[in-house]
């Protein structure tokens, strides 16, 4: 195979990016087993690829259904095979979805307006989409469960490749952070919760918990929506809120709950078996200027430890200083979240992160430097450059990992290869005769 099949199964949500379809007089073009093609699968899939501007349209169409048909295969199989895939795990996908298009577009109101449809009607419009591909990809590692590559492995790809097409590799960095989050005031936590004691006292004077989230809760994911979170498990919330939110009746009002993110108040919308809907309303203590610039002066104090006292290594001040907990006992250092490594291209870095290590030298460490954590808190980090790489040709030595992986993802790929050529012999497929001078990688007839 030229590229692993799921990357037709990948492309499907690209239609969230919102382009305006001409209606099709529409035809099944393609069945495999129980699923069937539509002709609109495959030109909605063909004008989001930009294909409207191809030199080569039939052969683009041909590699789009070859694509649709591989990931229809996989699904029919999954379906057969009993695989399952879970609310939660679609409403996961869907949410992930969201916050990257949220993120592309700037707002969710920019996204709404870009599509004419409400985050939950966008939701529900791809939920069967979403669903399909989580099916597919399961199914996927079903076929590459227990798949590895040795050392020999590895090394004789490597080999492999011809010397003028190694690839070549971005510079690439390792990074470690020493953090510290100032502690919210007392005061402010006392405000915050009369705050949200009066908004809940006037709920459950008759006023309506939607339109009050969307006046005053802090939530960006929800207040729009009402402070509606969609079903959701246990698994998929704080510990803190779930255990409240699971033990609501009816459309009872919560008592206000802390949390890593604030204090909320709850309310239940609907609850399926073990999956709940809930609607919330966040108010989050804010950090004083006082207490940031404390903050600031500690790390500061680090930092000239660090400096001064030869002993004290960059890990052993993280992990005796770092309010950290994923990096303090990881030598500080940050891990890839795309790759598991410890390494990061410097594409893959946040504005300021860059910035900062641009004027660092690889062993160097820097003064305290203001971020947000992923909870949306401000806080202070001092930041060490470990390493960095310059641009260069792939080796053995400096690109082990990267060399592993792309190993492992061609045997994968050799593998469900395999499988298809084996498993379409045994499954009914039936594609339309328009398409017989397609070249497909499989024989589809």
């Amino acid at each position: 195979m030229k590229k692993p099949v799921f990357v037709f199964v990948m492309c499907m949500l690209g239609c969230l990016a919102g382009i305006a379809q001409p209606k099709l007089v529409d035809k099944v073009i393609a069945v495999v087993g129980n699923e069937i093609v539509l002709l609109s699968d495959l030109e909605n899939q063909y004008l989001q690829s930009g294909g409207s501007q191809g030199s080569n349209p039939r052969e683009m169409k041909c590699a789009i259904l070859e694509d649709i048909l591989l990931h229809k295969l996989l699904v029919n199989q999954a379906e057969i095979d009993s695989i399952e895939v879970s609310e939660s795990q679609v409403e996961g996908e869907l949410n992930k979805r969201m916050r990257y298009f949220i993120a592309q577009l700037g707002s969710e109101q920019k996204l709404e307006e870009y599509l004419g449809k409400s985050i939950i009607q966008i939701k529900a419009d791809y939920k069967d989409d979403v669903r399909e591909m989580l099916l597919a990809q399961s199914m996927q590692q079903k076929i590459t469960s227990g798949l590895s590559v040795s050392p020999a492995e590895v090394k004789e790809f490597y080999n492999s490749i011809p010397k003028d097409s190694l690839p070549l590799i971005s510079s690439e960095v390792e990074i470690g952070q020493i953090v510290k989050t100032p502690p919210v005031s007392d005061s402010e936590k006392k405000s915050v919760r009369d705050k949200l004691e009066k908004i809940r006292e006037r709920i459950l004077g008759g006023e309506d918990f939607a339109t009050l989230a969307v006046l005053y809760s802090e939530d960006p994911g929800s207040a729009k929506q009402g402070g509606e979170l969609g079903f959701v498990d246990r698994s998929e919330l704080v510990p803190e809120f779930s255990a409240v939110a699971f033990n609501l009746k009816g459309s009872e009002v919560s008592k206000i709950v802390e949390s890593p993110y604030g204090y909320h108040i709850i309310q239940l919308i609907e609850r399926r078996g073990e999956q709940i809907n809930v609607r919330h309303i966040l108010l989050a203590p804010k950090t004083l200027y006082s207490d940031l610039a404390k903050a600031e002066s500690y790390l500061d104090s680090v930092y000239n430890l660090i400096k001064t006292i030869d002993t004290l290594t960059f890990a052993k001040a993280a992990e005796k200083f770092s309010d950290d907990t994923d990096t303090k006992f990881n030598g500080g250092l940050m891990v890839n979240p795309q790759t598991g490594s410890t390494r990061f291209t410097t594409e893959e870095l946040e504005q300021t992160l860059f910035f900062t290590i641009d004027k660092l030298k690889v062993g160097e460490v820097s003064t305290p430097v203001k971020f947000q954590t992923r909870d949306g808190k401000a806080a202070y980090r001092l930041i060490y450059l470990k390493t960095r790489t310059e641009p260069h040709k792939a080796n053995l030595k400096e690109d082990y990992q990267s060399l592993q992986a792309a190993a492992l993802s061609k045997k994968q790929a050799k593998t469900i290869s395999d499988w298809i050529r084996k498993k379409k012999m045994s499954t009914y497929v039936k594609v339309d005769q328009s398409f017989n001078n397609c070249k497909f990688q499989h024989n589809w007839f």
